[in-house]
């Protein structure tokens, strides 16, 4: 918990405020206390969102589905202001860290540790929906381990199967790394993604790493869906049933019954030694409250107070169905967008537009993560005409590092989401080419390997006619400048291509799935007019990586950005 800041309220209702716990896409929580003693949990919406019918809706029915939810897995609502504002509810108030806060101080939990935190939560989901309600965004940080067991908490985006729900058409509920593929996919969310949820959670403690890798939210979603899940160093009996709870078809997925039998538990979790000691690392609550004098009435933080957005507790942008209409090129940092009310990402990593019909209407094109301007600044025709001329030619057996890239990933700068590796990439180069029609990859990095993997596919292989030849190369750039003659990183910043991959056919695969994956350092190697320099392991160069997609349209010279991503090492 953080000390009061002078624009924090010094009472909401009754209860005498006495510290931040924390904050979310909505609010504000605080640690309150009543007259008589009691401590409480108070959230309160913002001011900025709560004439915003749909979040205020949300907030009510947060209220709504923890009155309904009475569970020893949950936190019990105590008292609730939803008529006027400022809005706000208060709970009971659990003390204890969360999991990703237990797991981030003393590591992952071994195993036997790992089993009975899995049968816990799964009794307490069973719990939850047996009220007929969906927690719809279990993660590490909406578990609370308390010392009589573990809590679920926030429930604003829950739904019963009675309510209507108020996501947007095209939002996808949930986070990046936990929610189910058919939640990103089609925003179809039963209990079956709360299993899956489930999985990836007893995952993240099992290993102390996002279940599905860090990178852009976009990455983490695109590898949900289409790529494994990463168990490495998982016992196999773990391993096993995880993997059982993060099946891509819901169908395939075990009932909770199932998954509680199959942890097979002989004592209770709050007698296990790792459980006892994570859950004691709580900070004590304060013995003075602020010297401040209390206000005479209720009051809600003020607008300067709040954080905007939180991905982690907001929805996301689900796919559209068919693939992105084209963008107009130009330089942008590929940020996640923000709208009135929550933090939106496109699902598909680098699901990049496809080329333009030229009855569709440049000002009307939605936007996938590549970049948007004037169409002078697009290539004409006979640039067009010219590169498809190149892709016909044979393609070097390598490009050349002779220039300074201008495209850089960074990890972000808000600590919520710089927690699981989200990042975003400056797209300066990204002005002169039109990638090819729903391109898709995905890069991929697990802490202490020193390796990472980049994986590419057309999303349409499989399908039709197979494409004229389309070669790409893959760049990945340490974060500093390599040294010629030792191969050691320099003080200075990294500013040129990197280590490149040998260019292949993007369409080379079109009847096996289309997915092209290359291993780093493995499958690369820097380029220079004077000689080649092996690519250095990811653990020699902590920091910022930066992964480019290259078109290469002829010689080793002749190649042009198309895409831009990266990793935290």
């Amino acid at each position: 918990m953080d000390e009061l800041r002078p624009q924090d309220p010094a009472r909401i209702g009754v209860w005498q405020i006495l510290a931040r716990l924390g904050a979310g896409g909505m609010g504000q929580v605080y640690l309150g206390r009543s007259p008589g003693g009691r401590l409480v949990a108070v959230k309160v919406i913002r001011d900025e969102i709560s004439d915003h019918p749909e979040s205020l809706a949300r907030f009510r029915r947060e209220a709504a589905t923890m009155e309904t939810v009475r569970s020893p897995y949950t936190a019990q609502l105590i008292e609730a202001s939803l008529d006027a504002s400022p809005y706000w509810l208060a709970t009971e108030y659990v003390p204890g860290p969360t999991l990703r806060e237990a797991v981030r101080a003393s590591g992952p939990f071994p195993p036997e540790s790992a089993l009975r935190l899995f049968a816990a939560l799964a009794e307490g989901l069973a719990t939850v929906h047996r009220h007929g309600v969906t927690h719809r965004d279990l993660k590490p940080q909406n578990v609370i381990l308390a010392p009589q067991g573990p809590q679920l908490i926030d429930f604003g985006i829950a739904r019963g199967q009675e309510w209507t729900a108020l996501t947007q058409v095209g939002m996808a509920p949930g986070t990046p790394g936990y929610a189910a593929p058919e939640v990103l996919l089609r925003n179809e969310v039963t209990p079956a993604a709360d299993i899956f949820a489930l999985g990836a959670t007893i995952a993240y403690a099992a290993t102390a790493r996002p279940p599905f890798g860090g990178g852009d939210a976009s990455a983490v979603s695109f590898r949900t869906v289409h790529e494994d899940i990463d168990l490495t160093g998982v016992r196999d009996d773990l391993a096993a049933l995880i993997r059982r709870c993060v099946a891509k078809e819901p169908g395939e997925r075990p009932e909770l019954a199932t998954v509680i039998a199959g942890c097979a538990v002989d004592s209770a979790l709050t007698a296990d030694a790792h459980y006892r000691s994570v859950a004691r690392d709580t900070e004590a609550v304060p013995e003075h409250v602020s010297k401040r004098e209390p206000e005479a009435v209720s009051t809600a933080p003020s607008a300067e107070s709040w954080r905007w957005g939180d991905p982690e507790t907001t929805p996301y942008a689900a796919p559209d169905p068919q693939p992105p209409a084209p963008a107009r090129p130009a330089r942008r940092k590929g940020l996640l967008a923000v709208c009135a009310v929550a933090l939106l990402v496109p699902l598909a990593l680098w699901l990049l537009p496809r080329q333009g019909d030229d009855d569709q209407d440049p000002e009307a094109a939605p936007t996938t993560g590549a970049t948007t301007g004037s169409t002078t600044d697009r290539p004409t025709a006979k640039d067009d005409q010219a590169d498809q001329a190149d892709q016909t030619d044979r393609p070097p057996d390598h490009i050349v590092n002779d220039r300074e890239s201008q495209d850089r990933w960074a990890l972000s700068d808000d600590p919520e989401q710089a927690a699981q590796g989200i990042g975003s990439c400056d797209l300066a180069s990204l002005v002169d080419s039109i990638p090819p029609a729903g391109l898709q990859s995905s890069v991929s990095y697990t802490s202490g390997s020193g390796t990472a993997s980049v994986s590419v596919r057309p999303q349409a292989a499989g399908s039709g006619k197979r494409p004229a030849p389309y070669y790409v190369s893959i760049a990945v750039r340490p974060p500093h400048e390599i040294d010629r003659t030792t191969g050691r990183p320099l003080d200075s910043a990294g500013k040129d291509v990197g280590f490149t991959s040998k260019p292949v056919d993007l369409y080379s695969r079109w009847s096996s799935g289309g997915t092209i994956k290359l291993q780093y350092p493995d499958d690369f190697r820097a380029h220079f007019d004077d000689g080649t320099l092996d690519a250095i392991p990811v653990n020699d160069d902590p920091g910022d990586w930066t992964v480019v997609l290259h078109h290469v349209q002829g010689g080793p010279t002749k190649y042009k950005t198309i895409g831009c991503n990266g990793f935290h090492a």
